[in-house]
């Protein structure tokens, strides 16, 4: 199979599981308001649940990242291609944006469109994003570059690990520590409060969480190393599938 066709499956897997993601979270956000069927915790286990799902059935295609921050992450460890960097990312913010459009087509406009908006001062709301995306960077390295963890376990600690995270932080930031999560929102329900904060927070928080792990971890470094184990992919996809596409 040619380079363009295995890159072109997984730019659509980016696209269907952030679309995914953004349809199950956001969407929860704004079914609680709407009907009040579930709260806080519902909406927190609604994200853990989505993004477990989409690692376990999209990670073999193209590694599941569905959200820039993981991707500009990984390619801060030499973990991703540069090449691939920017249409990994559009393919997960035209995602969300199709999501966040379905939504409001099904739903309406309540619950604020499902967009993050800070309930705390900018400085906590940034660290707060920031610091979980970090938390969320140590968690993906140490799943995807130890051997030892199973292949099965890894999409529920990514997802366990988002369930905690909206959970605490919910409440105060919306929980994104996600670019295109918030993006789609903020697009289609035109809501722009400190939308920035939800860019560079999770992204800089992603690049210090992984590369703090690269630095600890012997078996990180080592795959970094490795053209074979240059992408988060390499856990799912035959390597003779991803060590030329993934090659740096």
């Amino acid at each position: 199979m040619s380079r363009v066709s295995r890159n072109s499956r997984r730019y659509a897997a980016e696209f269907i599981g952030t679309f995914i993601l953004v349809a199950i979270g956001p969407g929860a956000v704004m079914v609680s308001a709407s009907t009040h069927a579930f709260g806080a915790a519902g909406v927190a286990l609604a994200f853990g649940v989505a993004v477990t799902l989409v690692v376990a059935a999209t990670g073999h295609i193209g590694g599941a990242h569905i959200n820039p921050a993981v991707t500009l992450g990984l390619w801060s460890v030499r973990r991703f291609p540069s090449r691939q960097v920017p249409a990994y990312i559009v393919a997960q913010c035209t995602g969300a944006i199709a999501a966040s459009a379905a939504l409001v087509w099904i739903v309406g406009p309540v619950g604020n469109f499902g967009a993050t908006v800070p309930a705390i001062s900018i400085g906590r709301a940034f660290s707060v994003e920031a610091g979980y995306t970090a938390i969320l960077g140590i968690v993906i390295m140490g799943v995807v570059s130890n051997a030892r963890v199973a292949p099965n376990v890894v999409p529920f600690a990514i997802g366990a690990t988002i369930f905690a995270g909206a959970l605490v932080t919910g409440p105060l930031t919306g929980g994104s520590f996600n670019p295109a999560r918030s993006l789609g929102p903020a697009i289609v329900g035109g809501v722009w409060t400190a939308h920035w904060l939800y860019w560079i927070a999770p992204i800089a928080g992603a690049i210090i969480g992984m590369n703090a792990y690269a630095i600890i971890s012997p078996m990180s470094a080592a795959a970094a190393a490795s053209p074979a184990t240059s992408s988060i992919t390499t856990r799912y996809e035959p390597t003779n599938d991803v060590s030329t596409a993934d090659r740096t």
